[in-house]
């Protein structure tokens, strides 16, 4: 008796599936899934590692010298490449040959390291391996000597989030662990992570990565994924991502998925409520002029709009703190902001500005807030501090009496 449909095994139907006819399009995208820009673009060697290059230098100098410390600690905001970092000096250690740093990303122990195959290289999600028992496992398998590489590596993310007993039972393996061992911590809150266990690491602080350097990156991506983006628009995911690639990547990947392969500016602008840089210059330009009108014009755009106000309140701050700097390098003036401004009154500007954060990201009237913010910004930069008006009257003071003897003697 034929077997029904319910009945039919997986033999009846592979062959079923074999035999149908489906669009190449479609066998493909079953045959390779799709993986995020984040990780697909993930450094995979020393030299792929962007705005980092103080760190970068002195792990090939201590690769190339033979002085490789047991335990390092990689401390920086998210997306920095604290974890990425981590990996490929544990290929470089591991690497067939090694250590050497210029290793090839080709090499079965780097391609296992990078898969997280690599039974000598152990990555520990420190926020759920947090207790005391997980580092005592942890503490009695580092005697063992290593299966495949020179090393037994053990890279532990997030280390801050370990428990003070588990920090505490890892005190003594982290002092002297065995030769073959080295421990490599990633966190990014250092201020939770004991001072007992940053004494025994070697301490590396990973940087905010500059715009200009994340937009040159997605500029490398793009191209090679086919996708057409503008300069502006680069530069636009560039300042949102706040100095993280990750964060960088992420968003033009999903930016990708919004435009196709095309994006430009507005498109950027429109989908996360950014603030065009003109206009932010164009902001910055009325607060620096006292223009009250032009500030609420401004302002009545941006809210029309929808525009994010808190992140345009940050995008000012960047601006005016970049004219403090230049006034300072320029004997206390500076015309950045299209009027000239004093130190003194950049710096009330600015600290008006950052004072004013915490009303308009969690007052419930966000426009009403931030245009206070920014009025009152204006009146602080024009107000004269009560001291440096002391200092004027004095010096005025002492002049008078010289004047009136050189008008006597006359």
């Amino acid at each position: 008796m034929p077997a029904t449909h319910a009945e039919k095994t997986l033999d009846d139907i592979f062959p079923l599936v074999a035999s149908a006819h489906f669009p190449s399009h479609f066998l493909l995208h079953l045959s390779a899934p799709y993986q995020v820009i984040a990780r697909k673009w993930r450094p995979q060697g020393f030299a792929d590692v962007v705005g980092q290059d103080h760190v970068v230098r002195t792990l090939r100098n201590a690769i190339a010298r033979g002085r490789i410390a047991h335990a390092y600690l990689f401390v920086g905001p998210r997306g920095t490449g604290k974890t990425s970092t981590a990996r490929i000096f544990a290929k470089a250690l591991n690497c067939t040959g090694g250590p050497k740093a210029d290793f090839d990303p080709q090499d079965p122990a780097c391609q296992a390291i990078a898969e997280g195959t690599h039974l000598d290289v152990i990555e520990i999600d420190g926020a759920s391996n947090n207790g005391v028992d997980q580092v005592r496992d942890l503490r009695d398998t580092v005697r063992y000597a290593p299966a495949q590489g020179r090393f037994k590596i053990y890279i532990i993310d997030e280390v801050h989030m370990l428990s003070t007993a588990a920090f505490n039972a890892l005190l003594k393996t982290l002092e002297e662990p065995p030769e073959h061992v080295k421990f490599v911590f990633a966190t990014t809150d250092v201020q939770k992570v004991l001072p007992t266990i940053l004494s025994r690491c070697q301490r590396f602080d990973l940087r905010p990565i500059p715009s200009e350097l994340i937009a040159g990156r997605l500029a490398t991506i793009a191209k090679e994924e086919k996708i057409k983006a503008t300069p502006e628009a680069l530069a636009c995911i560039a300042r949102l991502a706040d100095g993280g690639m990750r964060d960088a990547q992420s968003i033009l990947d999903q930016m990708i998925s919004f435009c196709g392969s095309t994006i430009s500016e507005p498109d950027v602008l429109d989908v996360y409520g950014l603030v065009s840089g003109e206009k932010v210059a164009a902001l910055a330009a009325a607060l620096a002029a006292a223009d009250h009108r032009r500030i609420v014009a401004i302002i009545d755009e941006c809210d029309a709009a929808g525009r994010d106000l808190v992140r345009l309140l940050n995008d000012l701050q960047a601006l005016v703190r970049a004219a403090l700097l230049d006034s300072i390098a320029r004997a206390g003036r500076s015309a950045n902001l299209g009027s000239e401004l004093t130190t003194e009154q950049l710096t009330r500007l600015l600290d008006a500005l950052r004072e004013g954060e915490g009303g308009v990201k969690l007052g419930l009237a966000e426009r009403v807030n931030f245009e206070v913010v920014l009025l009152k910004a204006v009146e602080a930069s024009r107000a004269r501090a009560l001291d440096s008006l002391i200092k004027e009257l004095a010096a005025l003071a002492d002049e008078a009496p010289a004047a009136g003897a050189e008008k006597k003697k006359d």
